[in-house]
């Protein structure tokens, strides 16, 4: 049985809110360090307001991830800032925040001016950011901060470059500029050493620095929020200089420069000294072995340490000693000399390019041969006794201890440090020691050979453009032309079939080509360039290239919204920056020629434009870029289509209307040729498996009304106007309120980290699943850290979510779950749980797998109609890392949409599904309370919780409520005979029942044929298939009896409310005008074309006679030819038919599934099955001739 609540329990369940992390006094609050970061100067507002100080805070900086996410966070406690007196003003880039941010400590130059005491400044901004801002960085360090004052400049490093053009670390250029660097650990290090990284500002006169990086300003956890939590000291080691340190003018260059350099680093030091900020973790008089971390490296030290059974007092017992480093730059000697004392050797565990190494290596080279201790780190100790230094070896990376390069984990810390144990003699074979940290190198080991031996086979989540993302369109180029890319979502372009190629940083685009030109046979370039990118400083890239006199056309692409970091306005003011605007700017930096490209021509109607500029519908964009690539000088394209999720999120909102226009498919009428999606680039556009082989479907659920996929050359879509999408409908049998009820599980005990780890697609909740089990457990004051990836992975790329949940808060060291250490995996798509990232945090007996087994598409699907969903691969690839018996795999989006009507509850469902099976250790209480507290779709959540379970308890029975065992179970495979009846029916229907006879006429005689020889089928099945393709060629009768059916006229009505117009999109070859390729170009036509197709319908009997208005038409008059020459080849194929060569034969009668699509593009699909068609008739001919010469 499950223990009762608790009484603190109880009360969080009544007391907790989400303003918490903002409004609590004291006591402890669940947030993100980005929230933390928000909470900051608030804590640090209220101290100064408790030691009679009237201070105020600001904050300016520049998005980018992993603190793409801030700026939000500070508009959202917008109020919570107002009363703190805390000014959020975000810069136009971060040069211009940072110099926004020294604004505010020159307040004490004009003290009689003055509203406060004194101004603290937060300056944020991503690694780029970083090195973009030196400039300013170094002169306002040396000029100082004010008294009452000081400077935080927040770095938030990518590490591993997950979503970045490159992967940086911002500690090394911190040092450059003199900042003291503070690297916190985890959430309550962000407040804590914020607090002290404001005080030191204010001591020492300098600005200081913060490193974050994913691992930590991306994670939550539950922390301590009482104003008097940190203890500050000021040194008393430190006599300051006359005139003390802080900012002052006038102020000499070399004055500063002396000032820094003779005392505020030192003073920054002793501040480090007072308030030991570095420190021994663990320590004993016998020490032999140290090791010396920092932020994520010092978590991943512990968790190392933890996971080879080396706990503290095991640690003391054989000599080792653990440091961890607050403040990586300037490393404070005193406190380092006494941490080597007494030391054999020293570990330096740090993430990236060494910064304490050095430090450490410098502070004791002139300590005594006979004290001096061995430090190692990035490199191993190389046999023999000429070590020498990472610059005197031929090839260091030969020798790795703990790589520089990407990032660390728990599980190469220990392999690094039981090695070094075992050299020094301190974990001697044999020993028990040395038997527990065997036992877990061998369990990593054993993990990664066999992630090396797998292939899965299931391929990846490429991160995407969004369904109805204006790129999709945006960044085409003309055939025989090449684009650069730039930052933000369309550099994605770069993995598509976009002719894009190379990168540059943020505010560069296009540059490349001023130094390419003059050496190059190419004459014209096309640069991606997006709004948010232009307005911070992408305007002086095209100034650049205006001045080169380069051939280059820049597409600037608004999107009204900054896409890559959440939607942003464009523009760092309150209006946000118009198309207008852009245009009037470059027009004055004196492009050639600038038109406006866009999806919505209409609403430049009787609006001024500057002379020249037109106004183009976003159809013209191939015939204008051919133009534009003709015209000296830099030219531009002003691309204006709002990013399709930011549509989305303001139709939410309810500030933005919702088209009443959606697409739908007849998917009779489609060819599976996937013309639709190489137009629309578009994920919604979906694979569906019918009897008559794939087709396409809109995925009405994800579509964002870009309506680009009609562009496809193809009869099938119809866009149906005026009315609204019926929601679905919920499964009335399931009535969850009149079932009995099921018993509880019995909830793990977690006296260890519990590792979770949900893994899914991008923006389909993943997040959201961490966020709910977080909160969850800090209502239960359980010890919690969450961990969540963002970034390029929400563009429908693979994300996770890692969750460690334990009793207490000093049993969690990581905030990610390592290698074969999850206790559950919710994968929430069977493509992300079988990825090897996925995998190497199971372990064979010890995870549980809740799979969700729905089959959703990759972007793969987009350019390859033949795609297969790896169903089996992914399953199978799970099974083997843990056993079959600890996967549980379902349909649970199936389940989501037939109980809930939704799929967007899938998540939650899973969640459900987890609990019941025991695999998460908090209270069913506690998770209806997050639910409450998320407040979205609370009911509908807690009931998708619910079903969740019972699909755990008893699966079938959930199923058979919703008939599911159809849609789940493998159906069953139509008999020959089924399928022969069912195309002899549908070809009556197509001309005639004679017709229909010749078709069955000669599949019988295949058949026999085949019988008698083989005493098989299957080549009878394959022209059963192929033969009536190729006969029910889909002309224009055809075309008109599908759409009018009534099987698609009552799908549309099952669809949509309301008095509905169905539109067709067509092109026929009499009316329809050309594009630039000589290609038809389809057109709407209204509700008159269904009263045409009707009367159409009926005149089937005139096809292929002499009377046939059409059929003289090339491409029905192939179409005819393909049906006798298809028949000619099988007959061919039945006289030398034999069991060796089935296989052979097979493949020519399965050519037709090649043949797809409708005019220009069955055209191409034809020419190249017609060559695979007589390469495989020659191949079989050529085999027949031994056969003939051994008769």
């Amino acid at each position: 049985m499950n223990a009762p609540l608790p009484e603190s329990v109880r009360k969080a369940l009544e007391s907790v809110t989400l303003d918490d992390k903002y409004t609590l006094d004291r006591g402890r609050a669940f947030m993100s360090g980005v929230q933390a970061l928000v909470r900051l100067p608030i804590l640090q507002r209220a101290r100064d307001a408790a030691a009679g100080l009237n201070t105020a805070g600001f904050i300016s900086g520049y998005r980018g991830s992993p603190l793409g996410g801030y700026d939000q966070a500070l508009w959202a406690a917008k109020k919570h800032l107002a009363a703190n007196h805390v000014v959020f003003q975000p810069g136009v880039n971060e040069e211009l925040g940072a110099t926004a941010v020294w604004g505010t400590q020159q307040l004490d130059l004009y003290p009689q001016q003055k509203n406060y005491d004194g101004v603290f400044g937060i300056w944020y901004g991503k690694g780029p950011g970083v090195d973009r801002s030196l400039d300013v960085f170094k002169h306002a360090n040396m000029a100082g901060t004010a008294r009452h004052g000081g400077v935080i400049a927040i770095a938030g490093d990518d590490h591993v470059a997950k979503s970045s053009t490159a992967p940086h670390q911002s500690d090394h250029v911190f040092k450059a500029c003199g900042f003291p660097t503070f690297f916190p650990s985890d959430v309550q290090g962000i407040l804590d050493m914020g607090l002290h990284a404001f005080a030191m500002s204010r001591y020492a006169g300098v600005w200081t620095g913060m490193k974050t990086i994913q691992e930590v300003v991306e994670s939550s956890s539950s922390v301590f929020v009482d104003p008097d939590r940190v203890r500050i000291v000021l040194p008393t080691d430190f006599e300051m200089p006359p005139g003390g340190l802080h900012i002052r003018w006038p102020d000499a260059p070399l004055e500063q420069e002396a000032r820094l350099m003779d005392y505020k680093w030192y003073a920054a030091l002793a501040y480090v000294r007072a308030n030991k900020l570095n420190h021994n973790v663990i320590a004993g008089p016998r020490d032999r072995f140290g090791i010396i971390a920092s932020g994520k490296a010092y978590n991943d030290t512990r968790q190392a340490l933890a996971d080879l059974g080396l706990s503290d007092e095991v640690c003391r017992a054989i000599g080792l000693r653990l440091h961890k480093v607050n403040v990586v730059w300037p490393l404070e000697a005193t406190i380092t000399r006494e941490f080597a004392l007494g030391l054999q050797e020293i570990l330096v565990v740090e993430e990236k390019r060494q910064i304490i190494e050095y430090q450490v290596k410098e502070e004791l080279y002139n300590w005594r041969p006979d004290v001096r201790p061995h430090v190692l780190g990035k490199f191993d100790q190389p046999e023999g006794d000429d070590e020498g230094g990472e610059w005197s070896r031929a090839n260091p990376s030969d020798s790795w201890l703990l790589r520089p390069n990407a990032d660390l984990t728990p599980a190469i810390i220990a392999k690094a440090i039981a090695k070094r144990l075992k050299k020094l003699g301190l974990a001697p074979q044999g020993s028990e020691v040395a038997a527990r940290m065997d036992a877990r190198i061998a369990v990593i080991e054993a993990r990664e050979k066999s992630l090396a031996a797998t292939e899965v086979g299931s391929g990846d989540r490429t991160p995407w453009f969004c369904s109805g993302c204006p790129h999709n369109t945006s960044t085409r180029v003309p055939e025989g032309s090449r684009a650069m890319a730039g930052i933000g979502c369309h550099y994605m372009a770069v993995w598509m079939d976009r002719s894009t190629s190379t990168f540059t940083q943020m505010g560069g685009e296009g540059v490349p080509w001023v130094g390419q030109q003059p050496f190059t046979k190419d004459k014209h370039i096309f640069a991606n360039l997006g709004d948010g990118t232009y307005f911070h400083s992408g305007i002086l890239a095209i100034r650049q290239s205006i001045a080169a006199g380069v051939n280059i056309t820049y597409k600037v692409l608004y999107n009204d919204a900054v896409a890559m970091t959440g939607g942003q306005q464009v523009g760092e003011r309150p209006e946000g920056h118009s198309v207008l605007q852009i245009m009037n700017s470059l027009v004055s930096e004196g492009v050639r020629k600038l038109v406006i490209v866009t999806d919505q021509p209409e609403k430049y109607e009787g609006v001024a434009l500057a002379d020249g500029v037109t106004v183009h519908h976003r159809d013209e964009l191939d015939r204008l870029q051919r133009e534009l690539r003709e015209i000296a000088g830099a030219t531009v394209i002003l691309y204006d289509q709002t990013c399709a999720t930011e549509k989305r999120r303001r139709r939410k909102r309810g500030t933005l209307a919702t088209p009443d226009k959606r697409v739908v498919i007849n998917e009779l009428v489609c060819e599976g040729c996937g013309d639709c999606g190489e137009q629309s680039n578009c994920l919604s556009v979906e694979p569906v498996e019918t009897e008559f082989g794939r087709k396409r479907r809109i995925n009405q659920n994800t579509c964002n009304l870009d309506y680009s996929c009609v562009k496809g050359f193809c009869p099938s879509f119809v866009t149906v106007e005026g009315g609204t999408l019926k929601k679905p409908k919920k499964e009335k049998k399931g009535d969850l309120a009149s079932m009995p009820p099921i018993p509880d599980p019995v909830l793990p005990v977690a006296e260890h980290a519990w590792g979770i780890v949900v893994g899914g697609v991008g923006g389909t909740g993943v997040i959201t699943i961490g966020q709910l089990l977080g909160m969850a457990a800090h209502l239960e004051g359980k010890g919690i850290v969450t961990q969540d990836a963002g970034g390029l992975a929400q563009k429908g790329g693979a994300t996770w979510s890692h969750i460690q949940i334990a009793n207490r808060p000093d049993a969690i060291y990581t905030t990610k779950v390592d290698t074969a250490k999850a206790d559950l995996v919710i994968a929430c798509d069977s493509i992300v749980g079988a990825s090897k990232y996925t995998l190497a945090a199971m372990q064979a007996g010890r995870t549980y797998v809740a799979l969700n087994t729905h089959a959703t598409p990759t972007a793969a699907f987009v350019h390859d109609a033949d795609w297969q969903f790896p169903a089996s691969q992914c399953e199978n690839a799970i099974k083997h890392s843990v056993g079959d018996a600890l996967v549980g795999a379902f349909d649970a989006e199936q389940a989501a949409v037939q109980l809930l009507g939704d799929s967007i509850y899938t998540n939650p469902l899973l969640m459900g599904y987890a609990w019941q099976q025991g695999r998460v250790p908090l209270s069913h209480a506690s998770l209806m309370r997050a639910m409450e507290l998320n407040g979205v779709q609370m009911d509908n959540n807690k009931a998708a919780f619910e079903w969740g379970r019972r699909c755990a308890h008893d699966l079938a029975a959930v199923q058979a409520l919703f008939k599911a065992a159809q849609v789940i179970e493998f159906v069953k495979k139509p008999s020959l005979d089924e399928m022969i009846a069912k195309r002899v029916d549908f070809l009556t229907g197509y001309q005639d029942a004679a017709y229909a006879a010749q078709y069955k006429a000669f599949v019988d005689r295949v058949r026999g044929v085949e019988q008698s020889k083989l005493g098989s089928t299957r080549l009878a099945e394959a022209v059963a298939r192929y033969l009536f393709k190729l006969m029910a060629y889909k002309d224009e009768y055809e075309v008109a009896r599908l759409h009018t059916d009534a099987a698609f006229t009552n799908r549309i009505a099952e669809m949509f409310d309301g008095d509905v117009k169905i539109v067709h999109h067509l092109a026929p070859p009499a009316i329809a005008r050309r594009d630039a390729q000589g290609h038809l170009v389809k057109q709407p036509f209204g509700p008159w074309m269904r009263t045409a197709f009707k009367w159409l319908a009926k005149l089937k009997g005139l096809r292929g006679s002499a009377l046939d208005p059409f059929g003289r038409s090339e491409e029905r008059r192939t179409e005819r030819a393909l049906i006798g020459e298809y028949r000619a080849a099988i007959e061919e194929l039945l006289s030398g038919l034999d069991a060796a060569r089935l296989a052979q034969a097979l493949e020519i009668a399965r050519i037709p599934e090649e043949i797809r699509g409708f005019g220009h593009v069955k055209e191409r699909h034809l020419a190249a099955a017609r060559a695979k068609w007589a390469r495989l008739i020659a191949a079989w001919r050529e085999a027949a001739v031994p056969q003939r010469s051994a008769a």
